[in-house]
């Protein structure tokens, strides 16, 4: 795979007991920072009612996107704070530190996601 990801997305899965959703990263420096990680399994939980986030073992770099974001349903961002990826099922506002890094598909398998769970991002063929 090349490093650069194409102009129309890198598509990607989001695996968990009972769904597979799908995204797509699109083509900025984060998301390609994220595409070198995959696959990646990770343990999620709610966060304020309004996103899922699951901690990244390494940081992803944020070369020449901007400080702050915020996010609409459906969006799958990266908080440089935390070093977290999120999964947002409700909008949320303006935060320094959200980078928005692609989109996801099933609002409804994520927002009906309780408690903690586990899922495996990955590239889609």
């Amino acid at each position: 795979m090349s490093a650069e990801a194409p102009a129309a997305g890198t598509p990607i899965s989001i695996s968990f007991v009972g769904a597979t959703v799908t995204g797509t990263l699109s083509g900025n420096a984060t998301a390609r920072s994220l595409i070198d990680q995959l696959p990646l399994t990770l343990s999620f939980s709610d966060y304020g009612g309004q996103e899922k986030l699951a901690e990244l073992p390494e940081p992803l770099t944020l070369d020449g996107v901007p400080s702050g974001d915020d996010a609409d349903p459906l969006t799958i961002g990266y908080y440089a704070p935390g070093q977290v990826l999120v999964l947002y099922y409700e909008h949320v506002g303006y935060f320094r530190g959200i980078v928005r890094i692609g989109t996801f598909d099933d609002l409804a398998a994520i927002l009906d996601r309780g408690g903690r769970f586990t899922a495996t991002l990955s590239l889609s063929a």
